[in-house]
């Protein structure tokens, strides 16, 4: 048993109505990929944060409210997702890259 939380990253422990969350999963073929990067963007495309993902692909910013761009880099593959977060809500986002 993976330690993955169903629907995501557990939020235990986070005031996640004073929070901005942007988390979600990477996947390539259905399987997580681990140790890809993913690079959140702001409104204009300027680099404003990179995490690594996890064993299990996922990851997690703490944000400002507004639009951004997560750009997601693994061997072989690269791809921009737009989302939007929202002060008190979560936006999960899974990433699903080209095989």
């Amino acid at each position: 048993m993976c330690g993955a939380v169903a629907g995501g990253l557990s939020t235990e422990g986070i005031d996640v109505s004073k929070e901005t969350i942007i988390q979600g999963s990477v996947t390539q073929g259905g399987q997580p990929v681990g140790g890809a990067y993913v690079r959140l963007l702001d409104g204009s495309g300027e680099f404003t944060a990179e995490v690594p993902t996890s064993a299990t692909g996922q990851f997690r910013f703490f944000a400002a409210p507004g639009s951004w761009t997560l750009r997601t880099l693994a061997p072989g593959a690269t791809l921009d997702r737009p989302v939007v977060a929202t002060q008190g809500q979560v936006a999960e986002v899974a990433v699903e890259l080209p095989a």
